[in-house]
């Protein structure tokens, strides 16, 4: 059986008529006739993303204190479908995901349970990966981690510094923010709140804006400290995040992914301070911000007490009916994590592998065998926004190989 995980120019993949790693064909005669092979290109949010590269893509990670919940797995199952379909598209990906390991939440989380903080954090790192694999998340191209960036975030304080977006108070480096909410579509008041919903206005004296952000602070004793130029401290949470992702990928990305509550105040100042810092804009060329999952109506969130977590739900559904689940509609879409989702995602599922079992193959094309309509019409319909309800839909009509091709891209095959 294929992996869909490789770039498999097999069912549905246009074909290339020439290896493009071979020598080229020299004399008229070895020649062949070649049918038009136009590159697809992936379009997220509106842009078509054709780069000449491997598409470069930054997904916002975990901060490693507690277990994975479905909000968090949602986001990750929709990153991973981006990499699957640069791959299959012939761009492929170089895919950063980062671990928030130098985070207020994870030492008070720490301290509160008897253990360091880093302890806590490579264990609970260790769970989310095991759940990430039962959903067929392909580990990303690099894996950054705050803690090995404390440098980095320095540099990029007196990078910030230099060029006078940022300021120094009492061991502060403050980015100037005050014209990032107007940046990101928010009025004063709609930013102002979700600051606060974020800390972004706790613990910061001497600014002066209420949206200028820390990118180093000073740490009390039992905070974890590093030393820089303006004494001991640590970073500042959009500043660990903005620095990983220019060590990881460099100074603009094509897709920044992550879930919608991160749009703000987070991408915003991350975004905003890589442009500062090295003069590049935009940083993100599309940015996906996956829709809010909730239960009983309100956002999936520890602070709720609504938590729906991975680990249960396996006890219960396959990894690939879950992974259906959470992308079966539009990426932006909010949606209620409940059993009927998932429920309805298995019936899909055997349907889809009935279909499939049908299915006579087409060859290879490294064998020169030609690509099948309806596999086309499959992965066209996921390229365009990531399309899974289309793409699923074609499949049931269509059937046989596209039904197998379909589960394939999708990484829905039994494990």
């Amino acid at each position: 059986m294929t992996g869909p995980a490789e770039v498999r120019h097999h069912r549905g993949v246009p074909p290339s008529s020439h290896p493009p790693s071979s020598s080229g064909v020299v004399g008229a005669a070895g020649r062949y006739p070649v049918a038009e092979d136009r590159a697809l290109a992936l379009t997220l949010a509106g842009r078509s993303l054709l780069p000449v590269g491997p598409l470069r893509m930054y997904t916002c990670g975990i901060t490693p204190y507690d277990v994975t919940h479905v909000g968090h797995a949602a986001t990750f199952v929709w990153a991973d479908l981006v990499t699957t379909l640069a791959r299959a598209t012939g761009t492929g990906a170089v895919v950063a995901r980062n671990v928030t390991d130098i985070d207020d939440v994870l030492t008070d989380a720490a301290r509160s349970r008897g253990r360091h903080f880093d302890e806590l954090a490579l264990m609970q790192e260790f769970l989310f990966d095991r759940d990430m694999k039962a959903l067929s998340v392909a580990a990303p191209t690099t894996s950054p981690h705050a803690r090995a960036h404390v440098r980095a975030v320095t540099r990029l304080a007196s990078a910030l510094l230099a060029v006078d977006a940022a300021y120094e108070v009492d061991g502060h480096v403050y980015f100037r923010g005050a014209d990032v909410p107007e940046s990101a579509g928010l009025d004063e008041s709609t930013a102002l709140k979700l600051s606060h919903r974020y800390g972004d206005q706790d613990g910061v004296p001497g600014r002066e804006s209420v949206f200028d952000v820390p990118v180093w602070r000073p740490s009390a004793e039992n905070d974890p400290a590093w030393p820089s130029p303006w004494g001991w401290g640590r970073p500042g949470w959009h500043a660990e995040c903005a620095a990983m992702v220019v060590c990881s990928l460099g100074t603009s990305v094509d897709v920044l992914l992550g879930g919608v509550d991160l749009a703000f105040p987070h991408h915003a100042y991350q975004s905003a301070m890589v442009e500062a810092a090295t003069g590049v804009t935009p940083f993100a060329g599309s940015v996906v911000h996956v829709g809010e999952v909730r239960r009983d109506g309100r956002k999936m969130a520890k602070s709720t007490g609504n938590l729906v977590l991975v680990g249960d739900l396996l006890e219960v559904y396959p990894g690939a009916a879950l992974r259906l689940g959470l992308l079966h509609r539009a990426w932006a879409e909010p949606w209620e994590c409940e059993t009927a989702v998932f429920d309805a995602a298995g019936a899909v599922l055997a349907e889809l592998v009935s279909l499939a079992d049908t299915a006579v193959g087409h060859g290879d094309a490294a064998d020169g065998g030609a690509a099948v309509p309806s596999h086309q019409g499959v992965l066209r319909r996921l390229v365009d926004d990531l399309d899974v309800p289309g793409a699923v839909s074609l499949a049931l009509t269509e059937g046989g190989d596209a039904a197998s091709y379909l589960l394939d891209v999708l990484k829905l095959r039994a494990r």
